[in-house]
Order: structure tokens, then C-alpha cells, then sequence
């Protein structure tokens, strides 16, 4: 390899002085970049670059900054490569420093960048203060295959665009290939119709059971490890389980681990049943209903007391979120059950214990119009606890009952594949994502995680009636390592995402190569978007595309709160591959505010009316698919304002139009717009591995282009003609770059 690059060169003379920087540029890099891969039209020479923040002089003459290469991919810039003297320092100092200031240019924004003295080649991320790789040219033929892995043209990639379709039924009759899985588009929600999830227990969020069973049977197959180490009610878990698949649950919360764990434990239903008529006639001898037993009650039995509660519940400590009849009739329960001998059956009727407690306190409302049982505790309508105006009591008997059925269908309806049998194949941790210790580098074949959403929902905070009833302790470190913003704790931003990364850091150790990972994410602020895609792809992940997928019903929290609540989210797929692709980021000529508008606009006019949730999932997969998140992430973390100011919204659809009599505001060159949108659907042309016809381009952009003149089909083929080739019956997009538009 070093003679082929070099042909025999003598690296002796880099001890000349007349070796200088340009021969560095000349007899050792360009061949570095053609063995690369990249033609001529790729390597971009000395070009001159305002400084966006230094002029000088009385007249303000602008100062020009001029790296000695910029390598295209796609008409983006995809890195950037300096050349330094021999005897010039390129690990470290000044020199490092400017050429990360043309890296972070607003006309390239390149992920990578690299300094080449001749005797050393270093190789720097836009996010890490040391090199990610750095060699001594002599021993090039060492690195090679690493350097080719994150510089050579193929290493770059885009995004898939979003798709509103649903998915069509694939019956696959090859042998399962890993690598070769496709991604899923939006998946119809079956929300209720599994008695294992619906019924059995409250939770503050619950990933649809047939999306995630979806996703596991079309990224994994039968006997494979799953692992889902931000578990929340165990969808992922017990799905992987049903689809015969190894599961682990893992969270930082015992009420989630306490609740996956009971619903699984194998049991005999007659002996259940028998367990439970054991409890209730046990309770019912002794049920305090008068002022003397319920005192006696409360004297006798354990109930918690004096757990504070979080900032902003109505009351300051746990007793009061109860009457004092409730406390004695859930302690006399509780003390019934704990009689019981079978640790299974036990653990179960626990199960149902808890699930009553949603209905057995103050903050328990019945919903309008309907009958006492049809209500639902505030901390899961409000996420606070507030006590209810008008405390719903309920029959703690008849719901008990109630919770006996809920729970035996749900063992009846897993029992054929979560058993004793088979129970060996699932484990339920309590604990942090951010320690996957106890498993071994690369053993895990899939990961499905639904992660907390910045400030959302404070976990910890909201399970602690749950907990202090169920004895289920919470440390001190449990509340440190909890991935949240606020909280009691008053965690930071900074907090947030540090415990992210960290366990985007972990997820990447403990898969397996040439395996996926989905990421579930609902949280409107694009930084966090931002975050989850510079972390996974700095451990090594490959971004695969990311789908829109809908939740199912509205929830309540949505309809208070429209604005900083989606009912949507995303699922971001990635792939751990030995030589990953990174996402690039593409020029397209026009600055965040005007993509964001354009974009915007166009959504609007796809739909004739857009929710927030279809204005945001497109924008964030905008900016994933051309690499302007991280200017989005500073510009628009919050598009309320801007949608409330330059649209219109109706309450009752939920769409934001154009306000009337008035046009679209974005004035971008028509050419320009076309190109923008044909990148974007050739892109994902590509990546879905299909040629697109000129009539398909043709149906698919035009909808998207309604602000301004719309444009003729001849004006799209001529820029199709600039950027793009023809192959077969159809277009695909350059190869060796684009042609940039005279605007």
C-alpha cells in the first residue's frame, strides 16, 4: 500500500528545507485522496471562505479564510483536509483550532476534519478535543482500512425521508439476513386489543404493543437477545418474549421492574384463583368500615407515612393523598395478601393490590358522563398530584375483583409462551441504563427503548405512592443516574444529556455487529434529536432512517397542553456496523430560517393543513436526511411561537393553513425549491434501493412546491438533468457530486 500510494518515496526528505507545505499537498495528499476515491470534481482547492465574524481596517474589508481541501460527496461538503510543514505541529494548538474553524464554516459544517504534515495524518470529529485517529504516514498501510471507513466517498450517507404509508405486508421466504432488514413505515395502532398490556396496570407512557412486536419480528428472529434497558411498562420485553425471543427489562424504576415481574412470574390459575378467595374473605371479616375499626386498622397494620411528596402535588406528604377509611381498607388488603405463602401468587395479587391503588385515593376522579370506575388518577392525567374536587370512592371489594380478572386474562393470554418453562429465557434489573455491566460486549442481538423526554414526565418523582406501598426502595443514586431534566432533583439540561450519551454509549457496547437499534422519541425540542445523533454516531452507529409512528388515541395530556405535548413520535433506526456510513450535512444554498419556512409551508400544502406533529416529524427528518439539525436545534427549539405567529390554527382540526388572503412568504429561487425537494426524494430513492420514474418524481415534489409560481415539468427536468442520471426507465441521483445552481 505505501508504494502504491507514494511510488517509492523517501520520506527522508522531509527532513529538507525545501520540503515544504506545498509538497506535502502535492506528493503525499492528493494521493491520499485519490486512493480514497474521490475524482477531481470532489476535491475542492483553496477555497476562499468569509470569516462570519472578522473584518478590519476603517473600510471593513472582510477576512477571508482558505482551507487547502474541501472533499464533496453529493455537492456537500463532507470533510475538510490542511496541509502543514514537517515540522508543524497537527495533533494539538493553533493549528488544530483554524482548521476546526473551517470545518464549523456555515458554507461546509463538515463533520470531520484532518491535518496532514507529511510525517503524521490526524483525523478530528467537530465534537472531540483529541484526534480520532492519528498515524504516522510511513505506517499508512496499518490505518488504511479505518481511514477508507471514515473518509473514503462511500462512508457518507443521508437519511431516509418520511413516509405516510402504510406498510405492506412482506412474507419473506430467504434466509434472515440482519444487514438487509428493511425499515418499517407507519404501523395502525392496536392499542386495547391485548389483554397482556391493556388493563393490567397504569403507566405514565406506553409504547403501542403491535408497533413494538412489529419492530422486534423485522429486526430479530426467534432465540435472539432483546434488550430494552429504558423498559417503562415492559412492552418490549414481554412482546420479544410472546415472539419466542430472549428478553431483558431493564429500568431505573422499581415499580416498572416490580410490575413486568409480577405479570410474568408463572402461576396456576385455579391456584390463584384460590389464593385470591383466600385474600378477599380474609379482608372482608376484617374490613374496617366504622370510625372504631378503621382506627384499629391503622393502629394494627403497616401503611406508608411521611414519603414527601414532589413539588407541586397538592399535599406535602403520601398519608394525605388518602382518606383515613382508604388507608386502613388498602393496609388491611395489604396485610391479607402478605399472608399468603406462594411467593408467585403473592407477587400477583400484589399486582392487583397496585393497580387498585389508582382508583383508592384522593386524586381519583370519575370521568364525566360515566360510572364511578371510569376515571383515572390525576398523576396520570396531570402528571402531579392534584387532588380531585370531588374525591370519586369506589368499592374497594368490586374493583379488587375487577383487577382479579384484568390480571387472569393477562396470564391466560401469555401463558403459551411466558411460563416455567421458558421464564429463564426473561430477566427484570432494576437499574441504569448508563452500567450495562453485567452483560458482555456484543451479546445483544436487538434494541427497542422508548427513553424519558427531557422534563416530561419526572419518573421517580410521580412512582413514589406505588413504591412506598409496595416497599419497593428508591436510593439516593437511583435519583442521580434518573435521565431527566428537573424534578425534585432540579436536574440540568447538561444532566439530560450526559445520562443519555452515557447510555447510548452502553446500548453500542453490548450489540452485537451488523444488529439495529430503534430509538423511540417523542420530545419536540430538536436539540435532543440533535444529541441522540451526534452520541450514537461518535460510538460507531450508522443512522438507518427514521419513521413517523402514531400513538394511538389522544391522550388527556395532549388536549390540556397541544402545544408541548405531541401525540406522535419517531423511530430513529440504527445499525452497529464495522464500517459505518455518517450522516452529511448537504448545502443547500439557503440559510435555517428559510428551510425551516420552506418546509413548513410545504407540509401545510402536502395536506392542505398540518398538525404540529406532521410539521415537526418533518422537519426533524429534514434535518436528519440534509444535516441542518444541529442549525435547527439553535434556531427553532420551540416552533409554537413562529406557527402561532405566521399561520393559522383552528382548535377544532388541529391545522395550521395559511392565514387567509394571504400567500406564502417564502420567496426561494424556483429552481432552488425543486432542487431541494428532488435531493430529498432521489435521496430516499436511494436508500430504499429503487429508481424512480420521472412521472413519480413528478407526483411526489409537486405538492410540495405550491408557494410561488408552480413550477412546469420541464422546469423539473432540467434541474433533474443538473443532479442526476438516467438509469434504466428511471433517475438516480450523481454519483460524483451535483452541479451547483447559479442563484
Amino acid at each position: 500500500m505505501l508504494n502504491k500510494l507514494f511510488q517509492d518515496f523517501d520520506f527522508a526528505q522531509l527532513n529538507s528545507a525545501d520540503f515544504k507545505e506545498d509538497s506535502v499537498r502535492e506528493v503525499l495528499i492528493l494521493p491520499i485522496l485519490t486512493q480514497l476515491g474521490y475524482g477531481s470534481s470532489q476535491i475542492v482547492r483553496s477555497k476562499s471562505l468569509l470569516h462570519p465574524f472578522l473584518k478590519v481596517g476603517s473600510k471593513k474589508r472582510f477576512v477571508t479564510l482558505i482551507p487547502d481541501y474541501l472533499l464533496k460527496v453529493e455537492n456537500s461538503y463532507a470533510w475538510v483536509l490542511d496541509a502543514k510543514a514537517p515540522n508543524q505541529n497537527i495533533h494539538s494548538g493553533d493549528n488544530v483550532g483554524q482548521v476546526y474553524s473551517y470545518s464549523i464554516h456555515p458554507e461546509i459544517r463538515s463533520k470531520f476534519f484532518a491535518l496532514c504534515n507529511g510525517r503524521e495524518f490526524s483525523l478530528f470529529r467537530q465534537d472531540t478535543p483529541e484526534p480520532i485517529l492519528y498515524f504516522e504516514l510511513i505506517a499508512i498501510a496499518d490505518y488504511w482500512d479505518e481511514l477508507s471507513a471514515y473518509l473514503s466517498p462511500s462512508s457518507f450517507q443521508t437519511g431516509k425521508v418520511l413516509a405516510y404509508t402504510t406498510p405492506k405486508k412482506v412474507i419473506k421466504t430467504a434466509p434472515f439476513s440482519y444487514l438487509d432488514c428493511s425499515l418499517l413505515e407507519e404501523i395502525p395502532v392496536k392499542k386495547q386489543s391485548a389483554k397482556r398490556h391493556f388493563g393490567v396496570h397504569g403507566y405514565f407512557t406506553k409504547q403501542s404493543w403491535n408497533v413494538v412486536n412489529e419492530y422486534i419480528k423485522n429486526f430479530s428472529q426467534a432465540g435472539d437477545l432483546v434488550l430494552d434497558p429504558f423498559g417503562g411498562s415492559g412492552v418490549t420485553a414481554v412482546e420479544a418474549m410472546m415472539l419466542e425471543r430472549r428478553a431483558i427489562h431493564l429500568d431505573l424504576n422499581p415499580m416498572s421492574t416490580f410490575l413486568i415481574d409480577a405479570l410474568t412470574c408463572p402461576i396456576e390459575i385455579v391456584d390463584l384463583q384460590c389464593s385470591f378467595d383466600r385474600v378477599k374473605s380474609a379482608y372482608m371479616q376484617h374490613e374496617p368500615t366504622t370510625t372504631e375499626t378503621i382506627d384499629t386498622a391503622l393502629k394494627k397494620y403497616a401503611y406508608p407515612q411521611d414519603f414527601v411528596l414532589p413539588k407541586g402535588s397538592d399535599v406535602e406528604l403520601i398519608q394525605d393523598l388518602f382518606s383515613q377509611e382508604q388507608l386502613a381498607q388498602l393496609a388491611t388488603l395489604k396485610h391479607c395478601i402478605s399472608q399468603e405463602l406462594n411467593e408467585n401468587n403473592r407477587k400477583s395479587l400484589l399486582l392487583m393490590f397496585s393497580g387498585l391503588l389508582n382508583k383508592i385515593n384522593l386524586t381519583y376522579h370519575a370521568s364525566e358522563g360515566r360510572t364511578e370506575g371510569r376515571g383515572n388518577s390525576s398523576v396520570f392525567a396531570y402528571y402531579r398530584y392534584r387532588l380531585a374536587k370531588a374525591p370519586a370512592f369506589v368499592d374497594l371489594k368490586k374493583y379488587f375483583d375487577s383487577r382479579l380478572q384484568k390480571v387472569l386474562n393477562a396470564k391466560r393470554e401469555i401463558a403459551s409462551k411466558i411460563n416455567a418453562s421458558t421464564i429463564e429465557h426473561l430477566q427484570v434489573i432494576q437499574g441504569t441504563a448508563t452500567d450495562l455491566s453485567f452483560l458482555k460486549k456484543e451479546t445483544v442481538d436487538y434494541i427497542y427503548t422508548d427513553p424519558p423526554y427531557g422534563k416530561k414526565i419526572p419518573y421517580l418523582d410521580l412512582s413514589v405512592m406505588w413504591n412506598a406501598w409496595l416497599d419497593l426502595p428508591v436510593t439516593e443514586q437511583d435519583y442521580c443516574l434518573e435521565a431527566i431534566e428537573g424534578g425534585e432533583h432540579e436536574k440540568s439540561k447538561a444532566d439530560y444529556n450526559a445520562l443519555i450519551a452515557k447510555s447510548i454509549e452502553e446500548m453500542y457496547r453490548v450489540l452485537k455487529f451488523d444488529r439495529w437499534m430503534s430509538f423511540v422519541f417523542a420530545h419536540k425540542d430538536p436539540e435532543f434529536w440533535h444529541l441522540i445523533i451526534e452520541t450514537a454516531e461518535r460510538c460507531g452507529f450508522e443512522y438507518a432512517g427514521a419513521v413517523a409512528q402514531k400513538n394511538g388515541q389522544t391522550s388527556f395530556k395532549k388536549r390540556q397542553n397541544p402545544f408541548t405535548v405531541l401525540s406522535g413520535q419517531l423511530i430513529i433506526n440504527f445499525r452497529k456496523v464495522r464500517k459505518p456510513k455518517y450522516i452529511m450535512k448537504a448545502s443547500l444554498g439557503m440559510d435555517a430560517g428559510e428551510i425551516v419556512l420552506q418546509t413548513i409551508e410545504g407540509v401545510i400544502a402536502k395536506y392542505q393543513g398540518a398538525t404540529l406533529e406532521q410539521i415537526n416529524d418533518e422537519l426533524i427528518i429534514k434535518g436528519l436526511e440534509l444535516g441542518f439539525l444541529d442549525l435547527l436545534k439553535k434556531e427553532y427549539s420551540d416552533l409554537t411561537p413562529l406557527l402561532l405567529d405566521l399561520f393559522d390554527y383552528d382548535n377544532d382540526t388541529e391545522l395550521f393553513s395559511i392565514k387567509q388572503n394571504k400567500q406564502f412568504k417564502t420567496h426561494v429561487d424556483l429552481k432552488l425549491r425543486v432542487r431541494y425537494y428532488l435531493i430529498s426524494y432521489l435521496r430516499r430513492m436511494e436508500i430504499e434501493k429503487k429508481t424512480a420514474r420521472f412521472d413519480e418524481i413528478v407526483l411526489a415534489i409537486m405538492p410540495l412546491l405550491k408557494n410561488g409560481i408552480t413550477p412546469e415539468s420541464q422546469t423539473i427536468l432540467s434541474v433533474l438533468e443538473d443532479i442526476a442520471h438516467r438509469a434504466g426507465e428511471g433517475w438516480r441521483l450523481n454519483a460524483d457530486g451535483q452541479a451547483t445552481l447559479d442563484i
